[in-house]
């Protein structure tokens, strides 16, 4: 009886020695099996973080338009479109180029394309706060806040940090399908131009005005950028306003300008001249450190959003 009993617990220790290495095999097979069935949404992560901020920022994004109707149609007002401005507060501020509001010098009501939800784009009155046309900056206000409302906006942070050579920088702006008819109803079209800055040039940006510095991008701009904000690829802060086309020395407005050369780099505006005018107008805005900048210690904080001046009161309705 022993010895049976013996044969039999031996008989099945090696039955059970020789499924081991299949169990241990199979168990392995399907981790590896798990990792690869996860490893795509792993990698795919920092795309989908990078995206969302790019969106985030585009929402901040209004295209500075005027009304040419009197009435709404079918596929809304039609309007003519001079170029890019952006939020930069939760107030109803924007920033954007001075030579953006050229046309409405001598009058006129300038106008801002805000997303709405659920519904298409609307129109909002905005005014001019304040102009520096020797830096060419300027900021407006919305007349009606959109971020009191059934908006579909957000606002982008401001950098402390200036641009430096060799940085990578992310320009956006909107803009209208077919210039020469566009539409209010319509989606503006998105465009994202990755470079680098390349360096930076004096020049004089206003006649008779003393020479302002602009930083030079690795990548062309387009028609319509003017106005447009240029973010820090780390911080994801603007460091700077998309002026135009950098043309021997002399930067051409790209509201004027009706052909760019792929080879000819663009020209953008720092942002501290922009914040140099919101704080002697006391508009707030929030501020961000290039991640750049940002002390290497394990302890370091993450840069995140504040708010930069707190003394602001609300737009003037």
């Amino acid at each position: 009886m022993s010895a049976s009993l013996n044969k039999i617990r031996s008989a099945k220790s090696a039955a059970i020695g020789a499924l081991t290495p299949l169990v241990l095999f199979a168990a392995v097979a399907a981790f590896a099996a798990l990792a690869c069935a996860y490893s795509p949404i792993f990698a795919a992560q920092p795309q989908n973080q990078a995206a969302s901020v790019e969106e985030a920022a585009t929402a901040a994004l209004c295209p500075v338009v005027y009304p040419d109707d009197q009435e709404p149609a079918s596929r809304g007002y039609h309007y003519t479109f001079f170029g890019n401005a952006f939020f930069i507060n939760e107030q109803g501020y924007l920033l954007t180029v001075a030579h953006v509001l050229e046309t409405f010098r001598d009058g006129g009501q300038a106008y801002i394309l805000v997303n709405r939800q659920n519904a298409p784009p609307g129109l909002l009155k905005v005014t001019v706060v304040a102009k520096d046309t020797q830096h060419d900056v300027a900021i407006l206000c919305a007349t009606t806040n959109p971020f009191g409302g059934k908006y579909s906006v957000k606002y982008v942070s401001l950098s402390t940090d200036p641009a430096v050579r060799g940085q990578s920088v992310l320009a956006l702006s909107l803009h209208p399908q077919k210039l020469q008819d566009a539409h209010s109803f319509d989606s503006p079209r998105e465009d994202s131009s990755p470079g680098t800055v390349l360096s930076y040039e004096s020049t004089q940006l206003e006649k008779s005005a003393p020479a302002a510095n602009v930083f030079l991008l690795s990548h062309p701009v387009v028609k319509g950028q003017s106005g447009s904000p240029v973010l820090a690829t780390d911080s994801h802060a603007v460091v700077g306003l998309v002026e135009g086309l950098w043309l021997r020395g002399t930067p051409m407005a790209l509201a004027k300008s009706s052909a760019q050369s792929s080879s000819t780099p663009g020209a953008a505006i720092p942002i501290q001249y922009a914040i140099t005018l919101l704080k002697q107008h006391n508009v707030s805005w929030h501020s961000a450190t290039s991640a750049s900048s940002m002390p290497a210690s394990p302890g370091a904080a993450k840069p995140d959003s504040t708010l930069a001046k707190s003394s602001a009161e609300k737009p003037n309705q």
